[in-house]
């Protein structure tokens, strides 16, 4: 008897001992995860406060011998700055309003819909979920070139206004939303309009914020195509704008890595601040769109 308890007894030790080593590995695993992933956005906050000299030192500094916040008033300086977050505000809103207007109407006849031929649309649907923008800006440059849409809004807006990836995650999510609600509403008199916007809509929030994050970050930081159409300086947005803010060193000897990490650091910002807002949302959203 007194065999068998010492036996449990050391099974049971075992056991804790294996589930804190397990522990430990995840914790250390963590860290080291988030160590890395951090690293670049600490390195680039370091250096936008350093002085150029300090930058290209053989031996990297890990914390500013001496802080420099006058980078960022430089950047605001050199280039116009204000001007191209404001063009970046408008392009992200304006992507953003086309992308939900028809990302949520698609997404409802792809998933509720009764039509011939809606497997294989939506099949050419994910289809364009491959063809990257570097193989159709030519004919898409050279059209709204015919129209005049170059350096205009609706030139930088208009590419990016339908996503597949927003009609998919929606798609999946609707799916998973049962009928008799629909049905419910219909009873009820509300319309097909109705349906979506006080039914689907709201039962659908967190797969709504995700895409919608997502599609914000996109265009946030999209820069071939606003290289390509945004030739003039007055619709130049943040990507390009810190391009450019790489030129300004040219004539003076040295250049001006801790200027443009400024530039990066102020880009970035909104993207960081809304992600750690609503990053509840994008994994809950994530979570159901997967269990369809």
């Amino acid at each position: 008897m007194l065999t068998e308890e010492r036996t449990i007894t050391e099974r049971n030790e075992r056991a804790i001992r294996n589930r804190r080593a397990i522990s430990v590995l995840q914790w250390v695993l963590a860290i080291a995860v988030t160590v890395v992933a951090f690293f670049p956005i600490y390195w680039m906050l370091i250096t936008s406060v350093k002085s150029q000299e300090e930058v290209l030192l053989l031996q990297p500094t890990f914390w500013p011998k001496e802080f420099h916040f006058e980078n960022y008033a430089n950047v605001m300086h050199k280039v116009k700055f204000a001007k191209y977050y404001v063009n970046t505000v408008i392009m992200t809103a304006g992507i953003l309003v086309c992308q939900i207007i028809t990302g949520v109407f698609a997404a409802y006849g792809f998933s509720k819909g009764q039509f011939k031929g809606k497997n294989a649309l939506f099949m050419v649907v994910l289809g364009a979920l491959m063809i990257p923008l570097q193989v159709t800006f030519i004919p898409i440059y050279v059209m709204f070139a015919h129209w005049h849409l170059t350096d205009t809004y609706l030139g930088l807006i208009l590419p990016e206004a339908v996503s597949p990836y927003y009609i998919f995650m929606l798609r999946q999510t609707f799916m998973s939303i049962d009928d008799s609600y629909i049905d419910a509403a219909r009873i009820d008199g509300v319309g097909k309009v109705g349906i979506i916007t006080r039914i689907l809509v709201p039962m659908c929030r967190s797969t709504l914020f995700t895409v919608t994050l997502v599609t914000f970050t996109s265009g946030w930081n999209s820069y071939f195509w606003p290289k390509i159409i945004a030739k003039e300086e007055s619709h130049r947005v943040l990507t390009v704008g810190l391009a450019k803010l790489r030129d300004t060193f040219a004539g003076q000897g040295t250049m001006n890595n801790h200027e443009i990490m400024a530039g990066a650091v102020m880009a970035i910002l909104p993207v960081v601040i809304l992600f750690f807002v609503f990053q509840k949302y994008m994994l809950s959203g994530y979570s159901k769109a997967a269990m369809k």
